[in-house]
């Protein structure tokens, strides 16, 4: 049981409830006992499963707020007429990131997540980790874990979390266990230059009393740390790697010497990463590696991250979140060794400033792709921005075709005459899902 400071006499109205994070953290205070409603622009999954535990949701509708606490967003501006009203009335407004921040607190020991890449993944392992070995912990994840979704809620000792470096959102956590996992530059946006993300990951860290980072990543391993794991330096390696089919199975060595043996059930070399690190995180709370190798090889994978969603006229489509070169490029070497034909990508930029600030890292490797389709920018939070759009980006790839329509997509698969030992591989972080989704056979 929470708190009576998030509970007693309290009841919650969240401004875009339909978001993974938000819906995550409206579902924990309604099973928590709090009074739960919230509004957002469209359906989705998440309002579905919301509706589903019993809490009102409003679509498209700015309704009246007679609740005491307005929780909202970072993509909502103060100018929203539902939080400017709450503002004038009064109430307690409460920013997603502080309201994780407070329901952290409820919990005697904290792991969170931080990190560009993997963060979904690696909080995701760890919910497994955890739930194999019967712990009593709450789980709040930045995607959709294939059983367990955005949240799950099996006991108050530990609190499992993804920690964004949005608009530094991760230093309202204050963790048991802080995991870096890397500290490539993004969100440019908010972050001028590689050494500001990195300070800021430093000093996410220092709010952790025990500190696991990526020793092959060069900024991570200089922040102070009591664990670094990694392929080639830290505490925790992974040797002796063999890959099937891209699912990589390693051994485990602590200090050098051979713990176990662990296979995994996910596609994708950067995964070894992030199940190294939640298997440092997990060994800081006293787990076996023996405990530790079951929960992970219990891990299937989180959606939209390489998983195949279906056929397009008979040719194989995997979807997965990758809108980073890094990730991109990851992302498209797996699909490329495991494909026995070709490898259609479909690439959907995410919002203007990442793609105009990593212009460079984005044409290097969507090169890399054979004739790539670029899909209308997924704007998010952001204003018009030629320099950082898709026809920007696709103009720079000669072999590239932009399209903005589902319609001109579908022709343009067409035109590229996919066979079924072909893959049609889509990847970003906005709707591209959806839009690959609703052409499917």
């Amino acid at each position: 049981m929470f708190s009576e400071r998030l509970l007693g006499g309290k009841s919650y109205y969240f401004i875009g409830i339909g978001g993974v994070s938000m819906s995550a953290l409206a579902l924990l205070l309604h099973e928590k006992g709090a009074r739960v409603r919230g509004s957002d622009r469209c359906e989705n999954s998440f309002t579905e499963r919301l509706k589903a535990a019993g809490i009102p949701v409003s679509v498209g509708e700015e309704e009246t707020v007679s609740e005491s606490d307005v929780v909202y967003t970072g993509a909502v501006e103060k100018s929203h007429p539902q939080l400017a009203a709450a503002i004038a009335a009064g109430k307690r407004t409460i920013a997603r990131a502080e309201l994780l921040g407070m329901i952290a607190e409820e919990y005697p020991h904290v792991l969170s997540v931080a990190g560009c890449h993997g963060k979904t993944t690696t909080t995701a392992m760890l919910a497994h980790i955890f739930e194999r070995n019967g712990m009593k912990y709450t789980c709040h994840i930045g995607g959709e874990d294939i059983p367990f979704g955005n949240c799950r809620v099996a006991g108050d000792e530990y609190f499992l979390t993804e920690a964004c470096e949005f608009r530094r959102s991760f230093l309202t956590l204050k963790s048991e266990v802080a995991v870096v996992l890397n500290t490539d530059r993004d969100h440019t946006d908010c972050y001028k230059s590689a050494e500001e993300i990195a300070e800021a990951y430093a000093a996410f860290a220092a709010r952790g009393k025990r500190v696991v980072v990526n020793a092959d990543d060069v900024r991570a391993r200089a922040i102070p740390h009591d664990v670094g794991f990694g392929l080639y330096g830290g505490d925790i390696r992974a040797e002796k790697l063999r890959a099937d089919g891209e699912k990589y199975s390693f051994t485990v060595c602590e200090r050098s010497v051979p713990l176990v043996r662990i296979r995994l059930g996910v596609v994708g070399k950067m995964h070894v990463y992030n199940a190294l690190a939640a298997f440092a995180a997990a060994r800081l709370c006293g787990l076996s590696a023996e405990e530790i190798r079951r929960g992970l090889e219990d891990f299937v994978g989180v959606k939209r991250r390489f998983e195949r969603v279906g056929t397009f006229h008979g040719t194989p489509v995997v979807c997965d979140y990758a809108h980073h070169p890094r990730e991109i490029e990851a992302t498209l070497q797996a699909a490329q060794r495991i494909c026995a034909g070709n490898v259609r990508l479909i690439f959907q930029p995410h919002t203007y400033t990442r793609t105009r600030d990593l212009m460079d890292e984005f044409v290097a490797v969507l090169k890399k792709a054979e004739y790539p389709v670029i899909y209308k920018t997924y704007a998010a939070r952001e204003p018009f921005d030629f320099a950082g759009s898709a026809p920007a980006l696709a103009a720079r790839l000669p072999e590239a075709r932009y399209v903005q329509t589902p319609e001109q997509l579908s022709a343009r698969l067409l035109r590229s005459c996919p066979k079924p030992d072909d893959m049609i591989l889509a990847l970003g972080a906005g709707d591209i899902c959806d839009i690959v989704k609703s052409i499917l056979d």
